[in-house]
């Protein structure tokens, strides 16, 4: 940013998540193309970013949109000198009209075919390398390495520490010395991410949640005011230590303590939940969605759920948490690389490092969505959101023609592409459920249910969600199916029979809280 800045250099930005800080890039005029899977805010909540979207709207940066799994082997392609290689995702989305995807018939039948994506320099950041350049990670790892040994010229790496002899951890070496152009040394190189180490001869730490706020908010302020932010920890601190001081040692510490598998608690302790509250809208969907999540991981003697963001993710937890109580041993996974893991209370993000230690396995994308959602062997139920669903259960989370740019598709349309069956959360309005989706991110194949807080739509013979269970209360039944009538989008056909909902329980309710006790997802 410092070198770039102002200079309109024209970069071509291959990232595979632009959150708050990947604004720099837009606000310095660093770039004139972006190729993403995901453009938006993570923290507190998933939100579209206003600079991202002004820019995608206006033209100023063109951006071509991927789902995870599609960039990470878009770029497997790319290192592995392949013209192309086979997915099972992107078809029957809008981002099948992207150049660089083409559905071929071949002897073998109809195949989803993937460019490769070859960037010129990687950059990324890594526990520790040694002095020749090879370089060592801990998974989970999302997409990997892939860009790495994708690009040209080679990778630029910040590392914690170099060391003079990895060999102890070999296991854990993804790329070679041969192609790094320069090893530099940046302790907390990965902040405001946290960076997990497991075995590795340096010290962890955790997400910096306050920073990414603060990032957030800075998006929102007036062109002086985010100036004012971008100059105090962007341009001005010429060197790492200069930033690390602006953190401050104290801070610091705090960061380094949250690599502790434990340190959850301390965070459980300062923001005990309300379990007073009644339940509000999100708390109710999150329930119900849960409730149905595991009825089917019974029905279908599902190996495995993957929790999407935000609520969707509570959603599965406390499906799980159910199912397992009936004595399933579903597992729980997720798209970052996560199989098998335990959610820890008081931090609702499924990408949350203090979940990694309890996971039976850790890998990448690639294993997760390439492999084991979908793949032979493995029930995988998934439940979703989106910031539209339409009568077919397609989703859209990417952009509304003529209209808002909301975020991409994350591994959202991977997981829709594969999963044995798909469930989305959400809380029902008309804006969220549109007739028909204007941009579809994930084909609505797979997805059984709709669950919102004012009832369930679920598939009939026809493909259509239907209404079929509305909130128990003192109106009378036909009232509360009016109701729901008017919150949807489409003109909602009605099961013969329609069924009640009982509230959320105290055990359910109080789950969710402990999960997310600052209420970053569950209030909206």
């Amino acid at each position: 940013m410092r070198q770039w800045w102002g200079k309109s250099p024209d970069f071509e930005l291959i990232m595979l998540s632009l959150s708050s800080l990947g604004a720099l890039f837009f606000r310095g005029g660093l770039v004139r193309r972006v190729v993403t899977g995901y453009s938006g805010d993570t923290f507190p909540n998933f939100t579209p970013n206003p600079i991202f979207a002004k820019a995608y709207r206006s033209g100023a940066v063109e951006v071509e949109h991927w789902s995870f799994l599609a960039f990470s082997q878009r770029l497997e392609a790319a290192a592995k000198g392949l013209p192309a290689v086979t997915t099972r995702s992107i078809a029957g989305s809008s981002m099948a009209a992207n150049p660089g995807f083409e559905l071929v018939q071949t002897p073998f039948g109809e195949v989803g075919l993937l460019s490769p994506l070859t960037p010129d320099v990687a950059i990324l950041h890594a526990p520790v390398a040694d002095r020749e350049g090879n370089v060592a990670f801990h998974p989970p790892t999302l997409e990997g390495v892939w860009g790495a040994l994708a690009a040209r010229r080679g990778v630029i790496v910040t590392v914690e520490k170099v060391v003079d002899d990895l060999r102890p951890w070999s296991h854990l070496v993804r790329i070679p010395a041969h192609r790094v152009l320069a090893v530099v040394e940046a302790t907390m190189g990965a902040h405001p991410g946290g960076l997990y180490t497991g075995a590795l001869p340096v010290d962890g730490y955790g997400e910096d949640y306050e920073f990414w706020v603060e990032a957030r908010a800075a998006t929102r302020r007036d062109d002086d005011g985010y100036m004012e932010w971008i100059r105090h920890w962007v341009l001005e601190p010429a060197t790492q230590d200069e930033y690390l001081d602006r953190l401050g040692t104290g801070h610091v510490d705090v960061l380094r303590a949250k690599a502790d598998p434990d340190s959850w608690r301390a965070d459980q302790a300062a923001y005990p939940p309300d379990l007073a509250a009644p339940a509000n809208a999100w708390e109710t969907a999150a329930a119900w969605g849960a409730r149905h999540l595991a009825e089917r991981v019974e029905a279908l003697d599902a190996d495995a759920v993957l929790a999407g963001a935000g609520v969707a993710n509570l959603s599965a937890w406390l499906g799980v948490a159910l199912a397992r109580e009936r004595g399933s041993a579903v597992q729980l996974t997720a798209e970052i690389g996560l199989w098998g893991y335990e959610p820890v209370d008081a931090d609702p993000f499924v990408l949350n490092h203090r979940n990694f230690p309890s996971s039976t396995m850790l890998s990448d994308a690639q294993t997760v969505l390439g492999q084991l959602v979908g793949g032979v062997g493995t029930t995988t139920l998934a439940c979703l959101g989106g910031a539209q669903v339409d009568r077919h259960g397609n989703v859209n989370s990417t952009l509304i023609p003529g209209g808002p740019f909301l975020v991409g598709s994350g591994g959202g349309n991977d997981v829709a592409s594969v999963c044995t069956e798909a469930v989305v959360v959400a809380t029902l309005t008309p804006q969220r459920t549109p007739p028909r989706c204007g941009y579809i991110t994930s084909p609505g194949r797979a997805v059984r249910a709709l669950i919102t807080d004012l009832g369930i739509m679920e598939k009939d013979e026809t493909g259509e969600l239907v209404l079929t269970q509305v909130p128990a209360g003192d109106e009378s039944i036909a009232e509360r199916i009016a109701a729901a009538e008017a919150a949807c989008g489409w003109d909602l056909r009605v099961s013969d029979l329609v069924t009640e909902l009982s509230p959320p329980t105290a055990y359910e309710l109080e789950r969710l809280r402990r999960w997310d006790p600052r209420g970053w997802f569950l209030r909206g």
